[in-house]
């Protein structure tokens, strides 16, 4: 490229500029452009005559240019005419260089791939990909990969690139070969050249749909190299040592007994893997799941009290101040009764009352914590941190995790629990959280109602207002959430603040409440209190009201522009409803018309009200990238297996994962050092 020869060269004799374009497709070495495997062919080694190409769809003609000219009307473009025996096609270029000019001359003979369409002057391909040839050139005989690119870097380029490292001395095989035939997979360096060049013959299907062997070969290495970094991390934590944190049952027992309802089996089973790992020599690494309402929080209490009972603190950690507000109450009243104080830590405390908790904290006065990010702050000491926990812990990045766990002031790892009500499909435990134990909530507590879902167009608001108003002159409770505006949050509380000022007009009968990110801290808190408290009817919000809330009254929710809502959060938002013994309704307004996609989303979360077969469906329609929040999970994610398609190939995975970690541990580093080069991110955190 252009300028690429200045300056210092990095790998494979590449210039900086090229090396910068190459590093944002996380392509930083020759390893990494052999895996930079194409998203898809096209087929450039047949011709179609203009008169039998289909519209909609991409062929390649050859032609000769019959005219060219650059019109003005409607806006600036090149124009060319050009023919083949069968008929006459017109190519335009809306952008167009001095190159493109001369390529497309009276006389000039080209081969052209791209989209025929009709246009107002006939067949036409718009920005085709343009080649001059000389008569009876031979075609290609393999079909043309087209690469993931960015700006800057042309499909050419990239193509030069992959084929100078193919010249070069093949990869070697991490895969013993006996294991290879066993599993009936193809050599690596095979599978690698078929797919960047297809030989004659292979079935387009088969490479696009990814079931083709070569395909196969590489999808097994991506998971059995993301299964042993996640063994290894597994056992690099075990290796490591932890406070034995051995249950008396002195608090725990006390908080049982004057606890007003029983704990469900599930809770009964979580609680005594979660204390048999406290009880052991190393670090536990556990994740609690459970769908909305499951009761994780009182595990958790019980893991913190067991904490105690072995002299240690434990300190709990939540995303947003309100759901740690609500952590706080709910774990500070079921502690009040047994004469045991928790500190509460927050970006919006006052100074002397959080200089108090600090102190307490740091003397090990304060055995239990509950706060915000405000506790891995570095003014934050804990002298003996026998147990982390983490709430929704997706929302925060490895780092945050670490640093929480970093804080044990005494050399030894505290234990970890992580809590997330966004259930886990199945495959996704498999892959992504192989190396965390998993203690799954999957019933709820007896007494809960079921939530009926409604969905609603918005031009029946009126009706909605008036369902609001009979419910809560009924003395039940309400919430109005407000649409999710993702481009700006000026907007999204902008859009709160009308609509509480609209239902305040049309309800006057009713105390309309107001929440928001952006309001104070103590504003926000007082809300809270005053609805927990039943002096507001109605109450108009964003999505700070996503998790945590815990308001028994409230029997109604009405979610506005709910097409703009992922399914996990329309799962979360009507989990606030249906926690008393009342009928619950939540609503979900939308409008028309809808995506496709929100069409589906919606579907889903009216037909369902298991956590995990909404989550199954989630991971279905997002992927697991978006699913696990990847930039934020140090997890090495996955380019190119399906966890839906793949179960299969994850098994057997698995398996040899185990296998080679114990027989082969060189074959395992070999393959690592392909798919990771020393970058397998923080998958301890």
């Amino acid at each position: 490229m252009p300028g690429e020869a200045r300056g210092a060269r990095g790998w494979g004799g590449i210039g900086p500029q090229l090396a910068a374009r190459l590093a944002k497709l996380d392509i930083r070495g020759p390893r990494d452009l052999l895996l930079h495997l194409p998203l898809r062919y096209e087929d450039e080694t047949r011709l179609t005559p203009v008169a039998m190409a289909r519209e909609g769809e991409s062929c390649q003609c050859e032609l000769t240019v019959i005219s060219a000219d650059v019109v003005s009307r409607p806006r600036r473009q090149l124009v060319a005419r050009a023919a083949d025996d069968s008929g006459e096609l017109v190519l335009r270029f809306l952008n167009f260089y001095p190159q493109t000019r001369n390529q497309v001359s009276p006389g000039v003979r080209l081969r052209v791939f791209g989209e025929v369409r009709r246009g107002f002057f006939g067949a036409e391909m718009v920005h085709p990909r343009v080649r001059v040839v000389d008569p009876g050139e031979p075609l290609p005989r393999a079909l043309t990969p087209v690469y993931p690119t960015t700006a800057g870097l042309a499909q050419s380029a990239l193509r030069k690139l992959v084929d100078a490292e193919l010249q070069r001395k093949p990869l070697a095989d991490p895969l013993p070969a006996g294991l290879r035939e066993r599993l009936g997979l193809v050599a690596l360096a095979e599978a690698i050249e078929t797919l960047h060049h297809p030989p004659p013959g292979v079935a387009p299907e088969a490479l696009q749909g990814r079931d083709h062997g070569a395909w196969q070969r590489i999808k097994f290495d991506e998971l059995l190299a993301q299964q042993i970094s996640l063994r290894r991390a597994y056992a690099t934590r075990r290796a490591r040592t932890s406070h034995r944190l051995v249950a008396s049952g002195a608090l725990t027992g006390r908080l049982l007994g004057i606890l007003p309802f029983a704990l469900t089996n599930a809770q009964r089973k979580a609680w005594r893997e979660i204390a048999a790992d406290m009880a052991g020599g190393h670090p536990m690494q556990r994740l609690l799941q459970g769908d909305v309402g499951s009761g994780k929080t009182v595990v958790a209490t019980l893991a913190m009290l067991q904490a105690a009972e072995a002299g240690y603190q434990s300190a709990l950690m939540a995303p947003t101040e309100i759901l740690a507000e609500q952590h706080y109450r709910k774990i500070a009243h079921w502690l009040d009764a047994l004469g045991l104080e928790v500190a509460w830590l927050s970006g919006g405390q006052k100074k002397r009352e959080r200089r108090a908790m600090l102190d307490r904290l740091a003397a090990g006065e304060a055995d239990f914590a509950v706060g915000t990010h405000a506790l891995i702050e570095e003014m934050v000491a804990f002298p003996r941190l026998g147990l982390a926990v983490v709430d929704e812990q997706h929302r925060f990045g490895v780092r945050q995790r670490l640093a929480l766990r970093e804080k044990g002031g005494d050399g030894a790892d505290p234990h970890l629990l992580m809590m997330s009500a966004t259930p886990i499909p199945r495959t996704l435990a498999m892959s992504f959280y192989a190396d965390l134990d998993v203690s799954q909530l999957d019933e709820l507590p007896p007494g809960r109602t079921p939530v009926v879902t409604k969905l609603v167009a918005d031009s029946r608001r009126d009706e909605v207002v008036g369902r609001v108003r009979d419910a809560c002159l009924q003395g039940r409770q309400a919430y109005w959430v407000c649409p999710l505006v993702e481009e700006s949050e000026a907007l999204e509380l902008q859009a709160a603040v009308d609509t509480h000022r609209h239902l305040c007009e049309a309800l006057p009968e009713l105390a309309v409440g107001l929440l928001h990110g952006r309001m104070k801290v103590e504003d926000k808190a007082g809300t809270m209190a005053a609805f927990v408290a039943g002096d507001i009817d109605l109450l108009v919000a964003t999505t700070v009201i996503e998790v945590g809330v815990d308001v028994a009254n409230a029997s109604l929710m009405v979610v506005e522009h709910a097409e703009r809502f992922g399914l996990a959060q329309l799962h979360q938002l009507r989990g606030r409803v249906g926690r008393g013994s009342d009928d619950s309704v939540c609503i979900l307004m939308y409008a028309r018309p809808l995506s496709a996609s929100a069409r589906a989303r919606l579907k889903v979360i009216f037909e369902n009200r298991d956590g995990f077969a909404i989550a199954r469906e989630d991971l279905r329609l997002r992927g697991p990238g978006e699913f696990v929040g990847a930039r934020q999970s140090g997890l090495p994610m996955l380019r190119f297996a399906d966890l839906e398609r793949d179960v299969a190939l994850l098994e057997r995975a698995r398996d040899v994962a185990t296998r080679l970690l114990a027989d082969d541990p060189a074959a395992a580093d070999a393959l690592l050092e392909i798919w990771f080069s020393g970058r397998e991110g923080l998958l301890g955190a």
